[in-house]
């Protein structure tokens, strides 16, 4: 029997697609130099599609199995936690597989939904995006949905293989579509994703195995659009920039190499990428000096010489330091342990959320070319969006890792590596704060009605997910209370923080409490000065 799009291949689809781009990330991460070069398309797909397969198994939990829920849940939960540009990208492919689905009353070809979906979702990415150009993901999503619209078949296994392969070749042409790719050599980081997305589907109903993926073609002559360039770093003084793939080397030539090329010029890199392969990176003048260096001590290939554009130079001094994570912190107390984490820190006044250009501010007060952004406010999340976006039209390399509460991004920073690279950085970190589950308690003003009942003034409400969860007489046995509560979905520690005004022996007796009726778990205590909870808890 043919394989349907029904709601248990759109969760195995799901998984499918969230395994590849965890395979492949890297690699996507690496070849990611249009629009701009941030090395975090991959990163920002597999977070997408994190935020997708977390909506899908809500749906499938909460709402039965139909798959007209799944497919909107799925669409739903991409746009949701989209991130960057090929996050939303990535959800409105979703959105259109949801749209196609949607529209099928009774039993219909799985196949011609499929194409259908292909289709809807080309002129919603397309409309998404202000300014369409060939060789980005928008050209592999025209060639999927045309290949699909005109594979003469409604199977879905022959629909997802035409889809998936004319995705393949369209990769491979972008190289030569974009003279930013064409300079670097590498194919469109976001048309190589959707292609792993698209494959995992294929292979799915075939059985078939993923192959190699797309690689750029043969290199040509090229234009000179392509080799004249704006230069990004590295002294004035140097006219060229000469990057190559070098091999046939070992370690001790290598070292010599980077020294040689630093007698050469400027802006030297030599990043090791495995198999005794090297990319190599220098600012010179003299491109016969550069090159005979790498002849010295290998073979290099893929050689390319880029003219530096005469434009104006940044700021002499702007950016001091490569990384930097900028925390939003409610108080001086939290703000104390966030910068003794190593953050950089903004305090938010009580009742005043930042705005987007005292954000950017914050931004440029790092002096960091490259900044990881933790709003601790879901209210604040898209706020910070706009001004990590206007950060990054400016120059600064900026990631928002959306987390919606203190401890959450106490958790986030309790993971950041500088040694580690960007996006794997930003990844743990989200892992972190996506793992650290949050309650507060709060005192009632008023009489009210609440889920669990009836409350007066006076009575301790805890709180979960925006939600009052349970009414305590007061806030000792309120904190113990939450906390067994939400230790009952399992947890290692349990981190307290105490807020303004609260006696710290509430934090004394309730880390006490808790050794002693969860003795597995480890309890930390903190003044955080929060003015709006006098206890908030933090599970991980």
């Amino acid at each position: 029997m043919p394989p349907t799009l029904d709601a248990a291949l759109i969760t195995r689809w799901t998984r499918a697609a969230t395994t590849a781009l965890e395979r492949h990330r890297a690699e996507i991460d690496r070849i990611n130099v249009f629009p701009v070069p941030d090395g975090d398309t991959g990163t920002n797909l597999l977070l997408t599609m994190r935020a997708a397969a977390d909506a899908v198994r809500r749906a499938v939990r909460e709402n039965g199995r139909g798959p007209s829920a799944v497919a909107g849940a799925l669409a739903r939960g991409a746009l949701l936690g989209a991130r960057g540009n090929s996050g939303v990208i990535l959800s409105q492919v979703l959105r259109g597989v949801a749209e196609a689905i949607a529209k099928v009353a009774g039993p219909a070809p799985a196949g011609a939904v499929l194409a259908d979906a292909l289709q809807r979702a080309h002129r919603l990415a397309t409309a998404a995006v202000s300014s369409p150009r060939e060789g980005t993901v928008l050209s592999v999503l025209a060639a999927a949905a045309g290949a699909a619209a005109a594979v003469g078949s409604d199977r879905l296994d022959d629909v997802a293989v035409a889809a998936a392969d004319a995705a393949g070749a369209a990769v491979q042409a972008t190289t030569g579509q974009l003279p930013e790719l064409a300079r670097a050599g590498v194919v469109d980081a976001g048309g190589l994703g959707l292609y792993v997305v698209l494959d995992a589907l294929a292979a799915l109903v075939t059985g078939r195995v993923g192959g190699e993926l797309p690689r750029p073609p043969a290199p040509a002559a090229r234009s000179r659009e392509v080799l004249v360039a704006q230069r990004e770093t590295g002294s004035a003084e140097h006219d060229y920039e000469v990057m190559y793939l070098l091999d046939g080397s070992d370690r001790a030539r290598v070292d010599a190499l980077r020294a040689r090329l630093g007698a050469v010029g400027d802006s030297v890199v030599v990043a090791e990428g495995g198999d005794d392969l090297w990319n190599v990176h220098v600012h010179c003048t003299d491109i016969g000096a550069a090159i005979e260096a790498g002849i010295a001590a290998g073979r290099p290939h893929r050689i390319t010489v880029v003219r530096f554009a005469d434009t104006p130079r940044e700021a002499p001094g702007r950016f001091v330091r490569e990384r930097a994570v900028l925390m939003v912190v409610p108080g001086p107390d939290v703000a104390d342990l966030a910068r003794s984490a190593g953050a950089a820190v903004l305090e938010r006044r009580a009742g005043h959320r930042p705005g987007e250009e005292e954000l950017a501010a914050a931004l440029a007060g790092t002096r960091a070319r490259h900044v990881v952004l933790l709003p601790d406010d879901a209210d604040l999340t898209g706020t910070a969006e706009r001004a990590a976006a206007a950060a990054r039209r400016d120059g600064q390399e900026v990631l928002v890792v959306p987390t919606a509460s203190v401890l959450q991004g106490l958790s986030a920073l309790a993971v950041h590596d500088a040694a580690r690279r960007a996006g794997d950085d930003v990844v743990a970190m989200a892992e972190a704060a996506a793992g650290t589950r949050t309650g507060g308690l709060q005192v009632a003003e008023s009489e009210a009605l609440t889920w669990v009942g009836r409350c007066e003034p006076g009575d301790v409400l805890g709180i979960t997910d925006g939600e009052v969860v349970l009414i305590a007489p007061d806030l000792a046995v309120g904190g113990l209370w939450l906390a067994h509560r939400m230790l009952t979905a399992g947890g290692e520690i349990v981190t307290v923080l105490l807020g303004e005004g609260a006696d710290a022996a509430l934090g004394e007796g309730l880390a006490a409490d808790l050794r002693r009726t969860h003795p597995e778990v480890d309890v930390v205590v903190h003044r955080g000065g929060q003015s709006d909870y006098p206890l908030v808890l933090g599970v991980e």
